[in-house]
């Protein structure tokens, strides 16, 4: 196996596809790319068993075909370390691969081929759409924030996909707040739900860089596909039921708030400073357009803040963990925020005023 490459087309196929790669692993061939040469096209391959990511890159003459893995890692780290718009040459030899560019030589170790394991072939598609990678990355980003880390109910720990009549509906929770997004693609009649592991879901995201192109989708039993020109990327889907979300959405909350986002955003952002660590909590009081914010921590300091807004509801006081009304206002769009309240117990409901394509539920906390 031999190509020759400039710099700048092998680096950033070869991030994306290191991403995939895990830092610590048993078998040592999953810390290795696969590298494949067929005519002028080089396919790099990167997996952990749960997900595979093969980059694609057309090469500017036809390479002598081979197929090898060599460390991820390393030969990432050289490309970066290069000059920009170095060339290089990498070649196999026996049992080593030769990576040349200028007077930079290196020598990797390899592995065969052979041991680099495939995630299992879909073989029964079960839906299959396409749709701008703008609009997934959209649904994905304003979503995300809201997955579980490490929680014994594994089904949180990633990402609902939920397709039904011409709609893809993204949802994440982690008990304590929930968040979903919508989007409208065509083609589709039936319904299906899926729950995407939260590592697949990042790499996604990572993967979706031109937003007026099309990626196709395909979805089977057990995994996630997606597919362009430049890359197949594939994740194991996680086997769980995920929770009925619309049960979580607050329906008729009387109390409506309006404010400006980013003014609100900076209350939050100072209130927090003084807030409990641990607990992040901060407390509304809401009377006749106005909120105040109050925050103390066991140091016995405290902030409050008041900003005007348009509010005409009951008087109401309620406790919030301050970091998760921040990670709204980080993703929401608009100039203003519509909060929505039931009472002093009940989540409150934020989205954007107009739109409408995303909601986002918090649960309140006692204080």
């Amino acid at each position: 196996m031999k190509f020759v490459i400039s710099r700048e087309a092998l680096l950033r196929p070869l991030q994306l596809v290191a991403g995939v790669v895990e830092k610590r692993q048993t078998l040592p061939v999953l810390s290795n790319v696969l590298l494949e040469v067929q005519g002028q096209q080089l396919a790099m391959t990167g997996t952990d068993l749960e997900v595979e990511l093969i980059g694609r890159v057309t090469l500017d003459e036809v390479g002598q075909e081979g197929e090898i893995t060599v460390p991820a890692k390393k030969l990432m780290d050289i490309c970066r370390t290069l000059p920009d718009g170095a060339q290089i040459e990498v070649e196999q030899d026996g049992q080593r691969v030769n990576v040349r560019s200028g007077r930079s030589r290196f020598t990797l170790s390899t592995l065969a081929a052979t041991e680099f394991p495939n995630v299992e072939n879909i073989t029964e598609a079960h839906q299959s759409f396409s749709l701008e990678q703008g609009k997934l990355r959209r649904v994905i980003d304003r979503v995300s924030f809201a997955m579980a880390q490490q929680d014994v109910r594994y089904y949180l720990n990633g990402m609902l996909f939920e397709v039904s009549a011409n709609q893809l509906r993204t949802v994440a929770t982690d008990g304590h707040r929930l968040a979903t997004a919508l989007v409208d693609i065509t083609g589709l009649d039936s319904t299906q739900q899926i729950i995407v592991p939260r590592k697949g879901v990042l790499e996604m995201a990572k993967l979706m860089t031109d937003p007026e192109a099309s990626v196709e989708v395909i979805v089977s039993t057990n995994h996630l596909r997606l597919s362009t020109d430049a890359f197949t990327f594939t994740t194991k889907l996680v086997d769980g039921k995920f929770p009925d979300y619309g049960r979580v959405i607050p329906k008729n909350g009387s109390n409506v708030l309006l404010a400006d986002r980013q003014e609100l955003r900076q209350v939050f952002q100072r209130t927090a400073i003084l807030s409990n660590e641990k607990y992040r909590g901060v407390r509304l009081v809401l009377d006749n357009d106005l909120v105040k914010v109050f925050a103390n921590n066991p140091e016995q300091e405290e902030a409050e803040e008041s900003l005007a807004v348009d509010y005409q509801g009951a008087q109401m006081e309620i406790g919030f963990n301050v970091s998760y009304l921040q990670d709204v206002m980080a993703v929401l769009g608009t100039e203003q925020v519509k909060l929505t309240l039931g009472d002093a117990n009940s989540s409150a409901l934020l989205e954007e005023p107009e739109s409408g394509d995303a909601l986002y539920v918090v649960m309140p906390m006692r204080l």
